[in-house]
């Protein structure tokens, strides 16, 4: 039987076994509500190439829907990360993703552009909910110490949810048309809907339970943030004004227009270089893979050797992002060793990716605001997939597409360049701050 949380001492030790068993609830009902945001975002973008040629949309058409779900998505972050910190994770994964099941829905019956527009800018808000939903929803059953390591492989979520639409989304669309893509993505979504309705819990408390963590005082975080559990706009507004949250969502600009970018243009990039499309397309899969295992070595370095110093982590793997665009630069005409040197790009990209919007956000402001921190951090970062592609376009817009591709490399280095920056303007300030005793 559960303990009474008045019973709990000020100092959690080992964990009972009800504990441990709702922490594994809690995780899995998580790692897979993530996926199903996927399930219910990505369904377009395998079914595109059949809705323009039953509706005549021109590629511009298709690209104004996309860029109107981006640019609801990063308004969405700021949103949700507000509303996320009153209601809390629960309430924000079971309404977010069930609007989403809606409207996922409502795309099957869709035939025009316009309701596609005006529902994709809808479904960007709602989508919005998932990242610092689930971020919030396991912040409080994970201790400091062990964060790092375990949300590392929590954070693979995105790769399931990938797997999952285009594994269940293309099998629908060749059997049955684009329609039931839309229809069956998003009856298994319910069946994960459900998933978090009993499994999911915001803390220990909720479910009988004493609390895994103590709370993060004001003192030993990085962020100073609301500690109640009601916040006014003005709580969160500080929050989001605060140096440090700014420092890190531009980093994550940085990260997110470089992984976007690259997810977009690499195989066009390697095409110029000689390659087939289809050559391309495989060789262009060492940057997907590159970044899968760098994911959980991030997590667990940043427990075991950095001892929780997330701003050191990222700077490390900022530089070796410097190291590995140099080499995309010096080997830019040779396409194989293109491809090995954005899998090496991968690798360095992906650890930041996941730490900065994942564990950084809940250690520098602490449990009750770990939601709202991940919403802004991704706000911010938002922002960069917004523009990368008409930046990219812009400079490959030349008569001379090796000049185009050589350009874009030299932006990538020089946003790495600016990653490490932002990272060491936040060491200095935590090496400052300790030199003062942390005040």
């Amino acid at each position: 039987m559960a303990q009474s949380p008045a019973a709990v001492p000020a100092v959690p030790g080992a964990l009972t076994p009800e504990q441990r068993v709702w922490r594994w609830k809690i995780l899995v009902a998580t790692y897979f509500a993530y996926a199903g945001y996927y399930l219910c975002r990505k369904v377009f973008s395998i079914s595109k190439t059949s809705i323009m040629g039953e509706f005549s949309m021109s590629n511009s058409q298709v690209a104004d829907i996309w860029t109107a779900f981006l640019v609801a998505y990063m308004i969405g972050q700021f949103m949700n990360s507000y509303l996320g910190r009153k209601w809390g994770p629960r309430v924000l994964l079971l309404g977010g993703l069930g609007v989403s099941i809606v409207i996922n829905t409502v795309f099957g019956f869709t035939n025009s552009y316009w309701t596609f527009l005006g529902f994709m800018f809808f479904n960007g808000l709602v989508q919005a909910s998932g990242w610092p939903g689930c971020v919030g929803g396991v912040s409080h059953w994970l201790r400091k110490a062990e964060r790092g390591t375990i949300m590392g492989f929590w954070a693979t979520n995105y790769l399931v949810g990938t797997i999952l639409v285009k594994s269940l989304g293309a099998y629908l669309l060749g059997q049955y048309g684009w329609r039931w893509s839309f229809w069956g993505c998003s009856l298994a979504t319910f069946a994960i809907w459900w998933l978090i309705y009993f499994w999911q819990r915001d803390k220990p408390e909720d479910a009988g339970l004493p609390p895994i963590v103590v709370e993060t005082d004001g003192a030993g975080r990085e962020v100073e943030a609301a500690d109640t559990d009601e916040v006014t706009f003005a709580d969160y507004l500080r929050l989001a004004l605060n140096p440090v949250i700014m420092t890190m969502g531009m980093a994550y600009f940085c990260v997110k227009f470089l992984r976007y970018s690259i997810d977009s243009w690499l195989p066009l990039f390697l095409e110029n270089l000689g390659l087939s499309t289809t050559q391309a397309s495989y060789n262009s899969l060492l940057f997907d893979f590159g970044g899968i295992i760098p994911a959980v070595i991030a997590g667990w370095a940043l427990d075991r050797v950095f001892k929780g110093n997330w701003a050191k982590l990222c700077m490390f793997m900022a530089l070796g992002l410097i190291a590995t665009y140099l080499a995309v630069v010096w080997f830019q005409a040779n396409p194989t060793a293109v491809a090995i040197c954005f899998g090496l790009v991968g690798f360095m990209l992906y650890g930041p990716d996941t730490i900065l919007c994942g564990a950084a956000s809940v250690q520098v402001a602490g449990e009750k605001n770990g939601l709202a921190a991940a919403g802004l951090v991704n706000g911010f970062g938002s922002i960069g997939p917004i523009f990368q592609e008409k930046v990219i376009g812009w400079l490959l817009d030349r008569p001379d597409p090796a000049e185009g591709i050589r350009n874009a490399n030299l932006m990538g280095l020089t946003l790495s360049v600016v990653f490490a920056l932002l990272m060491g303007v936040i060491v200095w300030r935590q090496t400052l701050r300790a030199r003062r005793g942390g005040t």
